[in-house]
């Protein structure tokens, strides 16, 4: 399939973005949705030094690289979310522990995303949104509907203008659906779109192993939204629910073996990407397959060979025939 695979940054940004691309070209991908954290993209200086830009597009090219998307995911979270002290984590330090100019702040930003993806020559954005509602998801004390409805509509009005900015350049918001997101289920998402219009801005950076745990099938969600997938990310998770362990971790990290579910490098975990791929055949996905490698329990640079491998093997093409129309007389 003539589907390019790329790998997202975002676990990398410990590395250069020199380090990164090459290390990714030996490996053998074709490019890379890059992150707006670490070295790799700033985006106010892709938004307005034509030199910059000209450097990461330089370094791509250097090393037989191409950017189908950028990743926009910790900024679009301080949009969003109602702040405590682990969103400090994701903010400059000058706005910092100040709820207001966070929010302030991640909305220039992500206008500046929208400017630096056009600079970069690219046409979709993939992100979070944040969600001022996640803490009511168990609605106990008992949530009104009227909150929830509050919760939509404030994120409505907060990436309306990030939105118009986004249109103004020419690029598209890729939401992942996912946990602390106004989106994060398949429900859920209907909700957002609907609350949006269904405004062409703003469609799904689809990823499977945020919907296997919770219980929805991936494969069927690419089937009800399959005109607003406009990326997608390969990425795996194993349930291991053991008579112990919880479906909602039990607040132990990540990799700790007595959760009841862990992400898990790529053919690892219980994703069928099989029904995932007929299923963006069927939609005529024809974007990047961008692997997000997280596997606490493997060498990360083991998982990004094995994991490029695994995706190249399932990536396959639609049939241009019938199977039984050799059959015809």
């Amino acid at each position: 399939m003539s589907r390019p695979v790329t790998i997202f940054t975002g676990q990398w940004a410990d590395l250069t973005f020199e380090e990164v691309c090459k290390m990714m070209s030996e490996i053998g991908y074709d490019g890379l949705e890059i992150a707006c954290w670490g070295d790799h993209l700033d985006p106010k200086r892709a938004a307005e030094d034509p030199a910059y830009v000209e450097d990461r597009l330089q370094t791509l090219e250097r090393y037989g690289l191409k950017c189908w998307a950028i990743g926009s995911h910790l900024i679009g979270q301080c949009v969003g979310d109602n702040w405590d002290p682990r969103l400090d984590t994701f903010a400059p330090d000058h706005v910092k522990g100040q709820p207001d100019k966070i929010r302030e702040w991640a909305i220039e930003e992500m206008k500046n995303v929208a400017r630096a993806a056009k600079n970069m020559g690219v046409k979709v954005v993939t992100g979070f949104t944040g969600s001022p509602i996640w803490a009511y998801w168990y609605s106990f004390p008992p949530t009104p509907e009227e909150m929830v409805e509050e919760g939509f509509n404030k994120i409505v009005e907060l990436w309306t203008p990030i939105f118009d900015e986004f249109d103004k350049q020419g690029v598209r918001f890729a939401l992942e659906v996912h946990p602390t997101e106004i989106a994060f289920d398949l429900y859920t998402t209907e909700k957002l779109l609907s609350h949006f219009n269904r405004r062409p801005t703003l469609g799904i950076n689809f990823d499977p192993s945020h919907l296997v745990w919770q219980g929805v099938e991936p494969h069927l969600f690419i089937r009800e939204f399959g005109d607003r997938i406009y990326h997608v990310h390969m990425k795996d998770a194993a349930v291991t629910l053991d008579g112990k362990a919880g479906i909602l971790g039990s607040f132990l990290t990540f990799g700790d073996p007595r959760r009841g579910w862990n992400f898990r490098s790529l053919g690892h975990g219980d994703v069928n990407f099989e029904e995932i791929i007929r299923e963006l055949n069927a939609i005529g996905y024809d974007g990047p397959l961008s692997v997000e490698w997280e596997d606490s329990g493997m060498d990360r640079e083991f998982g990004a060979r094995e994991s490029l491998e695994f995706v190249r093997r399932m990536n396959f093409s639609p049939s241009t025939m019938a199977f039984d129309e050799s059959m015809k007389k």
